[in-house]
């Protein structure tokens, strides 16, 4: 059982950045991270994944050249850094393990296993 927790959203206006952060708690094992991002009245859609290592990252085209995501293994923590947001991000994102993967990284929802509750993020315009 891996438990994930977000923490980091709130209100920005448009152009503005803000760091998402998920800390991991369970078993260590080898599994990918990854970010989605559900809009109001949208389904989940994929933003950003990372290895195990963080060697291997893979980004939404909508996101790349503007956010980072990382991971810090000591800390158990993965980071999603959002820089020039759009009020089209807004919405719950969600962190998520996908304990199949491993090595590499997925931007499959049906993949991930285990979920964090979601932080919001509002970007005004």
């Amino acid at each position: 059982q891996v438990n994930l927790v977000e923490s980091g959203g709130g209100l920005v206006q448009d152009g503005g950045s803000l760091r998402l952060s998920c800390a991991a708690s369970g078993p260590t094992t080898n599994y990918a991270t990854a970010w989605f991002r559900q809009g109001p009245g949208k389904e989940r859609e994929f933003v950003a994944a990372i290895s195990w290592s963080g060697r291997i990252t893979n980004y939404a085209e909508s996101v790349k050249g503007r956010f980072t995501i990382s991971k810090d293994n000591a800390k158990n923590t993965v980071y999603l850094q959002m820089n020039r947001l759009k009020p089209e991000q807004t919405g719950v994102y969600y962190c998520a393990a996908a304990t199949a993967i491993i090595g590499g990284t997925t931007s499959n929802l049906d993949v991930c296993d285990y979920w964090g509750q979601g932080s919001q993020v509002t970007v005004g315009s």
